[in-house]
């Protein structure tokens, strides 16, 4: 593809407070010739802020629409127009559209850049008061109680500060749900309309937590959860390998599976819990 083509900005939007727009956004959105938003009202409101006007063409860009709009946004950056790609707080393809566009157009050859601006994630990590050395983004967990539970067994080992985006009216199940996988002493941080008015970080173990958010917790939500503690592996006996097999299997993953990330969290040989597990079963069967 020749030097003809133009380029996608990814652009960061205030996560509340409107003054944490950062400078160039406002140049960009006066000079794109295309301004993809995931909600034109918001951009409306948005620029009526920063005082400035918009003179590309503004079309939606949503998770609806992603995949249809895709093509026709990387035709134009191949026709050499000037992108810009906002979403209604924070950086585009975190938990927001954008990744999809990305990809479109890297495989094109377009030059993609980004005016980096405010980030919920960082912005919580920071405020929790939990080791921020090394972490990890977890986003939104599944709804459904069954595959939440079963995404949080999957980390339940992780030793990085863990970051979620979560609902309010979720809230209260999310952390008990975390109490029962992770522990009720597990050090968490539940942070609520940062940078907003009635900004709130409740920091504790996550049992009070859960009580604490049991009475209903409005606003935008990150929950920041300490890791797993760093030790040596696990002194578990026969039964209990066999025990967390079946919750692992009864959460979706595969015996194969299960039995391979039981051994990893416990330091074992697969092959160790393998045996467990056939030998728990062959007991069952004879009624011994």
């Amino acid at each position: 593809m020749t030097g003809t083509t133009g380029t996608l900005v990814l652009a960061g939007t205030p996560i509340g407070d409107v003054a944490d727009a950062p400078p160039r956004l406002a140049a960009e959105l006066e000079t794109a010739d295309i301004v993809a938003a995931e909600d034109t009202r918001r951009l409306r409101r948005l620029t009526q802020a920063l005082g400035v006007h918009t003179t590309g063409r503004v079309v939606s860009y949503f998770e609806g629409n992603e995949s249809a709009r895709t093509p026709e946004l990387v035709e134009a950056l191949a026709g050499g127009a000037r992108v810009l790609l906002v979403t209604d707080a924070g950086m585009p393809s975190v938990s927001d559209p954008g990744y999809r566009l990305v990809a479109a157009a890297v495989e094109q050859d377009v030059r993609v850049t980004a005016v980096p601006g405010p980030s919920a994630v960082l912005t919580a990590l920071a405020l929790s008061a939990l080791p921020v050395d090394r972490f990890c983004f977890e986003g939104f967990l599944p709804r459904k109680a069954g595959e939440r539970l079963g995404r949080l067994r999957e980390v339940a080992g992780e030793r990085r500060t863990m970051v979620f985006f979560e609902a309010p009216h979720r809230l209260d199940d999310t952390l008990a749900a975390m109490a029962e996988v992770f522990g009720t002493d597990r050090r968490a941080a539940v942070c609520r309309e940062l940078t907003k008015t009635y900004e709130e970080v409740k920091r504790g173990p996550l049992g009070e937590l859960a009580t604490w958010a049991a009475e209903g917790v409005r606003g935008e939500i990150t929950v920041v959860v300490e890791g797993a503690a760093e030790s040596g592996p696990e002194e578990l006996d026969a039964e209990e390998l066999v025990r967390r097999v079946r919750v692992r299997e009864e959460a979706g993953e595969r015996r194969k599976e299960a039995i391979a990330a039981v051994a990893a969290d416990a330091g074992l040989p697969k092959r160790e819990v393998f045996d467990a597990v056939v030998a728990a079963k062959n007991a069952a069967r004879t009624g011994a």
